[in-house]
Formats: structure tokens, sequence, C-alpha cells
């Protein structure tokens, strides 16, 4: 006897915007993915590098602007696909709705934790790719390290690097994180 594969069902933004309001979960090619509660050393990596990206675009008056998360991302315009990076910094004042980012933000920062490994680095880095990110970062506190992508206009460059380093965005012509001042 042979049975029937089940139906896979495809959700929207609208479910994804109908998720109760302590659930966090991504919407990835209208699937959902769980998110796990972040960790405190997630955490702290998180505000030290938000803070040093938001000081120095106060000093610059620029007007780029970076959100943490939960910040929902809409990457591509069919409704299939809206994630929330740990940090997203959009320099295109278009794109930001009154529920977060409507394209590609020009910078993404993923944390990563042993359950997001996999994820972060071969799945969100090719949906980060095709959607337009110019530059992403994946940050692995357990490990120490930072794998920095640039994905500008067919290029595809990868430096590794390590919390005792100082770090060149490519964003911006002047900016560096220090993470030896995370002091882990």
């Amino acid at each position: 006897m042979s049975q029937a594969l089940a139906e896979s069902k495809h959700y929207t933004e609208d479910d994804y915007y109908s998720l109760p309001e302590n659930v966090r979960a991504e919407l990835i090619h209208g699937q959902f993915y769980n998110m796990a509660a972040p960790s405190r050393i997630h955490q702290e990596v998180l505000n030290f590098i938000n803070t040093e990206i938001n000081l120095y675009i106060r000093s610059k008056h620029g007007s780029c602007r970076v959100y943490p998360a939960p910040f929902a991302v809409k990457l591509f315009e069919d409704s299939k696909t809206i994630v929330e990076p740990d940090i997203s910094v959009i320099c295109s004042p278009e794109k930001l709705t009154d529920r977060g980012c409507t394209g590609a933000p020009d910078w993404i920062v993923e944390i990563a934790s042993p359950s997001s490994l996999g994820h972060d680095f071969i799945y969100k880095l090719h949906l980060y790719a095709d959607a337009g990110v110019r530059e992403y970062w994946i940050v692995n506190p357990i490990k120490k390290s930072i794998y920095v992508y640039h994905l500008e206009k067919n290029s595809f460059e990868t430096s590794a690097y390590t919390f005792q380093d100082k770090i060149k965005t490519a964003i911006y012509d002047d900016l560096w994180i220090d993470f030896k001042e995370l002091d882990l």
C-alpha cells in the first residue's frame, strides 16, 4: 500500500506577523525556523558591536541606521522570507517601514550559537548574497572567531579573524572594530 507524501504548508508574511509576540521565528522561503533565546555572551557581543556601529554613525552624522534583533527584514519582494538578523545596518531610508526593513540591508551581523552554526554559515550566507547584502559578518563567541564576507557586485571575498583582531568594515572607509576591547 502506498501513501501520499504529506503536503508541505508554505507560510507568508501574514502568517509571520500573526505569530504570538512571545514566539521568535524566521520565515525563509515559506518555512518557519524557530529561534532560541540568546545567551548572555551572545547579548554582550551584540551590544558591543551594535554600540561601536552606532557611535561611528553618530560621530560621522551618517544617514545609515543600525537595528539589533528583534528587527524584521523582508529580503525579497515575495512575502515568503522574513529574517531577524542580530544586527542590520540599512543605508537606504526608503527600505525602512513601520514593520522593519523591506529589501537587503547593507550590512548584516549574525552572532552564531551552537544550534545556528550551519544555518548562519551555509543557508543564510547564500540567502544574504542572493538578496544583495553587501557585507555579512558571522561572529562565533565560543570559538572567538569572526568571518567577514564581502558580497558586492559579483565579488565574493572571505576573511577570517579572531577576537584579538581589529577589523575594518567594507561599507565604510574608516570604521574599524577592535575585538580586543570586547574583553571576553
